[in-house]
């Protein structure tokens, strides 16, 4: 996620880039960058880091028109050649992209067949090149080949020597809007950078472009034809809008899930829909079936996300797998082989004790897996290979979209190596990569619980206790969703493994408590209703998640949240959702500090 402005009218192109870039660098902060024209020539500016170093570079360029971007890295670390905005060799086309070119490896190898040389890592870059290569004399028309040329995900904000008085935007399953003004208008992912000029927008949708003047804005679909769009008043306040309308950047967050699972999945299934591919691990089939065992090693949520991991990957490859704290696991000594595979869990990248295990297995001499969010962290760097979760930056200390995107990961890497080791048949693999592709319209479903949700948090928010409790990967989500809740309601809540709710914790369950058990494993459910009805003999409050096609659940517990219904297997994806919201509206509840809360931080980066 990357964050875009562009515009073009009588005011600083400089000023009006730089304030808006300031807006958005909740979407991206690793490298930022302008370009302006000034009717004569193109200048850009770019530099690594948050957005104070660029401005630390800046001189006044006198310009009036001019795109700009932040960036959180996807293709290439953060460096000053991999900021945006790109360029081709000339420097006549200019262009700041957000989302990923599924197929820009392909398009790089074509061009540089023809001739054009790359200075980037990039996937952008290849947009720049692509508008060189395929130039008739208008930007327009060609802008309209390119974008036939290019797959994947895409907002674009474009301009060229040769037409200052023209930006062109592009909006491809990436968000981008377009700001409207007297004599000036304006290109902005978000609404944020733009609210001080404008209220006045032109909410672009996929598959559609937009022709700016200072006087003038046009739409088009990506064929060219001519779109007549609605006008959409901004009633926000700034704070409101910088969140997308919501209260807290955590609720966004949870709200973001959907485009986090789909991102992540992008690109990495095949064209036919029934394999994974991941073009990230150069691994054979001698590689795979050296494998055998795998150590899982991270902290707080990202270790919950590897508990998911190993009963995956258990089940799809029959490689035995541990998950180890990351904290301990670098003072234990741990028994590998050459052949264990060491497979790390870091939203940030940085995360001091898994980086501390990271480098005590690489001198050791076994092969590193990272699985972060962030291009360019210490993690992607220092591992032998790399997954990427296109989660975005999380802003809110408490993760949410983070750990789905984890979960998607592992549920790929499991196929994928499945496939490799001829573990499991092709049918099931296509079974599975066709329920994974449903997911983000699953996750958009599983939010509609929000409701009852909220309600059962406000009834509950004084109680000082909580219990979460499932079987099998319920019992895995129960720890993530009890984790959620403790770190921002402060509630003191524990999970448990159902069947051992008679080895001591039912000592603790009296009248009125809240429990929270999980219901979604088929093949272990006529177990979790017997435990279900052990504490509602003590008189608890149970809310349960069940599948919305469930008819067993209802009649032992007190309220159910109904789940959109996917294979039992994926069912963490959907279930943690509820859990998020619960969290949250019972620190809302409560009057605490969501986004932040007490003696936590984002990335813990000392031991």
């Amino acid at each position: 996620m990357c964050g875009i402005v562009g515009y073009i009218g009588k005011q600083s192109a400089q000023e009006v880039l730089v304030n808006g870039l300031s807006k958005l660098e909740y979407r991206g902060y690793d490298s930022a960058g302008i370009a302006v024209h000034d009717g004569q020539v193109i200048k850009i500016r770019k530099s690594v880091g948050r957005l104070a170093a660029l401005e630390s570079q800046l001189e006044n360029l006198d310009a009036t028109v001019g795109i700009g971007h932040t960036r959180w890295a996807t293709h290439g670390r953060p460096s000053h050649d991999n900021a945006h905005p790109h360029t081709d060799e000339s420097e006549r086309f200019i262009v700041v992209h957000n989302g990923i070119i599924e197929n820009y490896l392909q398009l790089r190898e074509e061009l540089q067949a023809s001739g054009h040389v790359f200075t980037s890592e990039t996937d952008t870059e290849v947009v720049a090149h692509l508008l060189e290569e395929l130039f008739d004399g208008d930007l327009f028309e060609t802008v309209k080949k390119v974008v036939q040329k290019i797959h994947g995900a895409f907002a674009l904000a474009i301009m060229a020597k040769d037409e200052p008085g023209k930006l062109i935007a592009v909006r491809e399953k990436s968000p981008l809007i377009v700001g409207l003004g007297d004599g000036e208008n304006f290109i902005a992912s978000d609404i944020p950078a733009i609210l001080e000029y404008t209220r006045r927008v032109y909410i672009l949708e996929d598959g559609e472009m937009a022709v700016l003047t200072e006087n003038d804005v046009a739409c088009y679909t990506l064929d060219g034809e001519l779109v007549q769009k609605e006008e959409f008043n901004v009633t926000w306040d700034a704070v409101a809008a910088e969140k997308g309308g919501y209260e807290h950047f955590m609720l966004k967050e949870i709200h973001e899930q959907p485009k986090a699972i789909q991102d992540t999945l992008t690109g990495r299934i095949s064209e036919d829909g029934k394999h994974v591919v991941f073009n990230e691990l150069d691994w054979d089939q001698n590689y795979a079936n050296s494998i055998n065992q795998i150590h899982i090693v991270a902290c707080g949520t990202s270790w919950h996300a590897g508990l998911v991991g190993k009963a995956v990957i258990e089940k799809l490859t029959r490689i035995p797998v541990n998950v180890e704290i990351a904290s301990e696991y670098r003072y234990a000594d741990p028994i590998v082989s050459k052949d264990t595979l060491i497979v790390v869990i870091t939203q940030s990248g940085e995360t001091a004790d898994t980086m501390a295990a990271l480098r005590e297995m690489k001198k050791r001499g076994n092969r590193v897996l990272a699985i972060t969010n962030v291009v360019g962290s210490s993690a992607a760097r220092e591992a032998d290979d790399v997954l990427f979760t296109w989660a975005g930056p999380e802003i809110s200390v408490a993760s949410t979209k983070a750990y789905t995107t984890q979960l998607i990961v592992f549920y790929l890497f499991a196929l994928f190596l499945a496939e490799k080791r001829n573990t499991c048949d092709s049918q099931t693999i296509a079974d599975i990569v066709a329920a994974l592709r449903q997911l983000p319209e699953l996750a958009e479903k599983s939010l509609e619980s929000a409701p009852i949700v909220q309600q059962f948090a406000q009834q509950y928010a004084d109680k000082e206790d909580a219990f979460f409790i499932g079987r099998g990967l319920d019992f895995s989500v129960s720890l993530e969703g009890s984790l959620k809740l403790k770190e921002i309601s402060y509630i003191h809540a524990e999970a448990y493994a159902a069947g051992e709710l008679k080895h001591g914790t039912l000592a603790l369950i009296v009248e009125g408590i809240p429990v929270i058990a999980l219901a979604t494993q088929t093949h272990l459910l006529e177990k979790t209703i017997s435990n279900i009805v052990e504490v509602k003999a003590r008189d608890a409050f149970v809310l349960a998640l069940a599948w919305e096609d469930d008819t067993q659940v209802e009649s032992t517990v007190d309220e159910v949240i109904r789940l959109p219904r996917t294979l039992d297997f994926l069912a963490p994806v959907v279930t943690v959702i509820p859990l998020q919201l619960l969290a949250y509206y019972a620190s809302v509840a409560r009057g605490n500090d969501v986004d932040k809360p007490r003696n936590l931080a984002k990335s813990v980066t000392v031991e």
